[in-house]
């Protein structure tokens, strides 16, 4: 497989070698962060999280869609 060279600067560098599974090449670990793009990869993403923080999560969701003009990008406040 061919290979490309790339230049990082020293804190993106730090920061992938922090995200870094162990036993990973920097192409898997870039191959991994970098994702299909499908929403699949989010498919129970939440399975493990408890219940209870779950339902904290579900909490605010449901508070945030009530906001007025949440689902334009803008709120009420933006309107004074």
């Amino acid at each position: 497989m061919a290979t490309k060279t790339i230049s990082i600067t020293e804190d993106v560098y730090e920061r992938l070698v922090a995200l870094k599974i162990p036993g990973e090449s920097f192409s898997e670990e870039l191959r991994r962060l970098a994702g299909s793009g499908s929403i699949m990869n989010f498919a129970g993403i939440w399975k493990d999280i408890p219940e209870k923080e779950f339902n904290t999560i579900k909490k605010r969701i449901r508070e945030r869609r009530k906001e007025p003009g949440r689902h334009y990008g803008w709120n009420s406040n933006d309107l004074s």
